[in-house]
């Protein structure tokens, strides 16, 4: 079961996706769900995808917590001194939004629908 402010998945910058599929299924035995040409997730322990998206500004990894109720953790984030740096927005599966700590790491929350 999921609970509120645990790390629920890992997303990673990804490029090309058919040679870092073929790494990771080759040296670790893992499998992939194609989510379109640009995203592949996996679960292997914990729950992650790789985003190939050319266009993604992602250049490191992003470690995203969970919230059963997303407007009320987004307020615990802002009250606590973090800095929203994407409002909440949908995505496949549900919807999310990213904030920085005091130390700059940049990280989401997200929620079911």
């Amino acid at each position: 079961m999921r609970e509120d402010g645990k790390i629920d998945y890992v997303e990673m910058p990804g490029g090309d996706l058919a040679p870092l599929k073929a790494f990771y299924r080759d040296a670790f035995g893992w499998s992939f769900t194609d989510y379109g040409p640009d995203y592949v997730a996996y679960n292997e322990g914990l729950d992650g995808g790789f985003d190939g998206d050319p266009a993604s500004r992602m250049d490191k990894p992003l470690v995203v917590l969970f919230a059963h109720d997303l407007e009320a953790m987004l307020a615990k984030v802002e009250a606590a001194g973090g800095k929203v740096v994407r409002p909440i927005f949908e995505f496949p599966g549900g919807r999310r939004f990213h904030f920085t700590d005091p130390s700059g790491n940049e990280l989401a929350v997200w929620s079911e629908g």
